[in-house]
């Protein structure tokens, strides 16, 4: 019999098989939501803009208080040893970094170690068949906290506004802040109105995307009127496409909101055309097979 390969992670220091990784319950990630997060996608075991994600993490650590255990070219190393215990060649590598074992007490000690752990998961994209169809969505009024910038495992508010299009049967939930557009529950958020592609401007109110980066330099580069700036929920509601972005959906036509076509009630044409950028972009850059070096 061929031995099947355990699932291998890594937690503070070592690889290890999921099932023998164990945390201490007073790791105040667990008693408080006291963590950032991170999420790179894998394309052919070569890490996508890693510095990148890098940096986003190093400014969610500084912006919770919690010390960055690591060196940049450490984490890079991590996530490499990772990539290669995997059996699969495209990933999701999620991470995350506790402020680590306390006694329960809202104010956090200085000395605390931080917790790190870090697993992958195969990467799975949208179908074609979904993308050549899009995806319904719902609405809901973003009540979240008002740090939306930090990458916080603290997720209970996504969680339950993404719940609300699971039950729906949607891809996704699009949330409204005072009559305006912030973001969805776990992607970034594009309209396009007369041609023209719009989408709110980087702020606490909205987490700031890597692929979201991507389809802004996209459309600059090929020629697509693109602008940042508040939209109001009429304009949302009345647009002729909705986009949502994000490493697993990279990027997703939504065709109705609560129920009422978008355009047409199909993906529309600059949807398409940015779609096909971003998979020749997937294809000559994030498939390039090339490893970053090790040092930054």
């Amino acid at each position: 019999m061929v031995p099947v390969k355990r699932d291998v992670v890594f937690l503070n220091g070592q690889l290890l098989p999921l099932d023998e990784a164990k945390v201490p319950v007073l790791d105040r990630g667990f008693i408080f939501g006291d963590g950032v997060y991170e999420l790179v996608p894998v394309y052919s075991r070569v890490a996508f803009r890693l510095d990148e994600h890098l940096a986003r993490l190093e400014r969610s650590l500084g912006e919770a208080k919690i010390r960055n255990p690591y060196p940049r070219a450490r984490w890079r190393e991590i996530v490499y040893q990772l990539v290669d215990a995997q059996s699969f060649e495209d990933q999701g590598v999620y991470f995350q970094v506790t402020r680590g074992v306390a006694r329960r007490d809202h104010a956090f000690p200085r000395d605390a170690q931080p917790t790190v752990f870090m697993m992958a998961n195969p990467l799975v994209n949208p179908a074609r068949e979904q993308v050549d169809a899009g995806g319904p969505a719902v609405s809901a009024q973003d009540n979240r906290w008002l740090r939306c910038d930090i990458k916080s495992i603290s997720l209970i508010g996504n969680v339950l506004l993404r719940q609300l299009s699971a039950e729906a049967g949607a891809a996704e939930t699009i949330l409204f802040r005072d009559g305006k557009l912030t973001e969805a529950s776990a992607s970034n958020v594009f309209i396009v109105k007369r041609g023209v592609i719009v989408s709110p401007p980087k702020s606490s109110l909205i987490l700031p995307g890597i692929t979201y980066d991507v389809v802004t330099e996209l459309a600059r580069g090929n020629g697509m009127p693109i602008e940042f700036r508040e939209i109001p929920e009429s304009e949302v509601r009345g647009a002729d496409e909705i986009w949502v972005t994000s490493s697993s959906k990279e990027v997703l036509a939504i065709v109705s909101l609560d129920g009422r076509s978008i355009g047409d009630g199909k993906p529309g044409p600059v949807f398409r055309r940015m779609y096909e950028l971003y998979q020749e972009f997937k294809r000559k850059v994030m498939r390039a097979g090339k490893r970053e070096a090790l040092s930054a």
